[in-house]
C-alpha cells in the first residue's frame, strides 16, 4: 500500500486489525512541519507508519520502538523498501522499560510519538488506565529535548478528549514543564464521526511543544 507517497508492505491475515491503522492517515500528515532534521522516537510502532512517514518528511534519525518481533522486522523491511535504512532503527521493547532506560541513559529526542493501542476498554478500568496514559506521556517528557514535541494519541473510547489532555498536563506539572498544544487530532475522514453514536468519536490527540515551566 501506499500513504504519503512512501510503499508499506502489510501482512493483512496475521497483522493488527486490517494491518494498518488507516484512522491515523490524517494525523500522520500532521508530522511534516515538526520532523524535518529532527531525531523521533517512534513508541508503540507496529510497522513502522509513524516512525517512517516522519523519515519521509525528512527527520535525520528515527527510532521505532514494538514489542512484537514480527512487528520489528516488518518496521526494518519498510525502511528498507523506502531507502530509510540507515535512518530509520527499530527495536524490540516494552515501551515503558525502553523509556525507564533511555532516560537513564540520558538519550533525548526532538520528537516523541505514543500511539499505544487502548489501554481503557471497558468503564470500569478508567482509573488505571488514566494513570497509564499519564506515566507513558511523563516519561516521553523525559526523553525530550527542549522544547521538544510531543504527539499522543489514544484510541481508547472511555479516554475522553479531556481526560487525556489532563494525563498530559498531570505528567508535565510533576516534571516542572508546561505544554503548549500546537494541534488537536481525530481519525482521519474515512472514520467518519456518526453524530448519534458517541462510540464512533474514539480517537483523539494532541501534538504539543514541552518546554520548562
Amino acid at each position: 500500500m501506499k500513504e504519503g507517497g512512501l510503499d508499506f508492505e502489510l501482512d493483512v491475515l496475521q497483522g493488527q486489525k486490517t494491518g494498518w491503522f488507516y484512522d491515523q492517515h490524517d494525523n500522520r500528515d500532521r508530522l511534516q512541519p515538526w520532523v524535518k532534521g529532527a531525531r523521533v522516537l517512534d513508541l508503540f510502532s507496529y510497522v513502522g507508519a509513524w516512525g517512517i512517514r516522519a523519515a519521509g518528511f525528512g527527520a535525520e534519525d528515527v527510532t521505532c520502538v514494538d514489542a512484537s518481533s514480527s512487528a520489528v522486522a516488518q518496521i526494518e523491511a519498510n525502511a528498507r523498501l523506502n531507502g530509510f535504512a540507515g535512518r530509520v532503527h527499530a527495536v524490540r521493547a516494552d515501551a515503558f522499560e525502553f523509556l525507564r532506560d533511555a532516560r537513564a541513559e540520558k538519550r533525548h529526542w526532538d520528537v516523541v510519538v505514543l500511539d499505544p493501542p487502548a489501554f481503557i476498554k471497558r468503564r470500569k478500568d478508567f482509573k488505571e488506565g488514566a494513570l497509564a496514559y499519564r506515566r507513558i506521556n511523563e516519561m516521553a517528557m523525559q526523553v525530550l529535548a527542549r522544547d521538544g514535541i510531543l504527539v499522543s494519541a489514544s484510541c481508547s473510547h472511555h479516554m475522553g478528549r479531556p481526560a487525556l489532555l489532563e494525563a498530559i498536563q498531570t505528567g508535565a506539572r510533576h516534571l516542572d514543564r508546561q505544554v503548549q498544544v500546537l494541534c488537536q487530532l481525530q481519525q482521519s475522514a474515512d472514520h467518519p464521526v456518526h453524530a448519534a453514536i458517541p462510540e464512533t468519536d474514539y480517537l483523539k490527540g494532541y501534538i504539543g511543544r514541552v518546554l520548562p515551566a
